[in-house]
């Protein structure tokens, strides 16, 4: 017996706030962002959802963001920021 699961794609639009705080924050450190929608990802009949963050990616550096959070993480899920600290850590590398 095989078992089929159907993975169900949605993607997420950045919220319009905090794209704009990125671009501000990427402006004034004279660095050049891309954005990169995240998604939903549902297995389909069951309750199982993923939620593939937006990434912003900035001198070949991946940052993981969120809507409506307030934290910015460096490549993946265990090194945080406050998006309020992105300025200082562009300075720095």
């Amino acid at each position: 017996m095989v078992l089929e699961m159907k993975i169900i794609k949605q993607e997420l639009e950045f919220e319009e706030c905090l794209k704009q705080r990125l671009e501000f924050i990427c402006d004034f450190s004279k660095v050049t962002p891309i954005f990169v929608n995240g998604s939903i990802r549902k297995l389909e009949k069951t309750n199982l959802t993923y939620i593939e963050p937006h990434r912003v990616i900035i001198n070949n550096i991946t940052f993981l963001v969120f809507n409506y959070s307030n934290d910015v993480y460096i490549s993946n899920l265990t090194k945080k920021i406050k998006l309020s600290e992105l300025e200082e850590y562009f300075k720095n590398i």
